[in-house]
């Protein structure tokens, strides 16, 4: 999937049981029924390419062969939570597969458990059209940023992952808002009601373009 040198490789099958002190009864189904294979493929470190990192210490990619599609986000969450390094996941079913990967941090008062800050998801597609890239320089919180930044659809301008990571949580939020407003102004009999929601709406999407053009 992505052009990597031979030292980053592992090829190591993780049992699905690895995670059971994670998971409850219905998850346990889930991972037993709906999951063929969890392959750890690649590991990035300073020992395995001779960058490092600080906020990312290392970055794994792991491979999620399913039995059937469907959307595995709780599962994966299940994955990132019981492992403190940052994880890109490949999930695959027969020749379509989508990538997912969560900005992450080490519980404050539990460090067996990391906490989920942020998860970027593309559409499934086939697998030999598959446009992301892992660019490796500088240090890993770059690298790691530089990969989430091909999520989004405007250029990244942000500092630090956690700039990135704040920004895409406050865009998120705005769409909520402006997507609830259209519902409102689509049920809206009254004009000016209506008046005042087309200007809550103006006023949201030019806050939008704003941090767009900050990206």
């Amino acid at each position: 999937m992505f052009t990597l040198p031979p030292s980053t490789l592992v090829k190591k099958v993780i049992p699905k049981n690895a995670f059971d002190s994670y998971t409850n009864t219905k998850q346990k189904k889930m991972f037993s029924e709906k999951v063929l294979r969890i392959t750890w493929t690649n590991k990035l470190s300073l020992d395995t390419i001779n960058i490092a990192g600080i906020d990312v210490e290392e970055i794994q990619i792991f491979e999620i062969e399913l039995k059937e599609k469907f959307d595995a986000k709780h599962l994966l969450a299940i994955i990132d939570k019981a492992i403190p390094y940052h994880i890109i996941f490949i999930v695959k079913y027969g020749d379509e597969h989508y990538i997912s990967t969560s900005a992450k941090h080490i519980h404050p008062t539990n460090e067996d458990n990391a906490v989920i800050d942020y998860t970027f998801l593309s559409d499934w597609t086939e697998t030999k059209l598959s446009s992301l890239d892992i660019e490796l320089k500088n240090n890993l919180d770059w690298v790691y940023k530089t990969f989430c930044s091909q999520f989004i659809s405007f250029k990244d301008k942000t500092k630090n992952l956690t700039e990135f990571i704040e920004n895409q949580k406050n865009i998120d939020s705005i769409k909520r808002e402006i997507e609830k407003i259209k519902a409102e102004i689509a049920s809206s009999k009254q004009f000016n009601k209506k008046v005042e929601l087309n200007l809550q709406l103006k006023t949201l999407e030019d806050k939008m373009l704003n941090l767009a053009r900050y990206f």
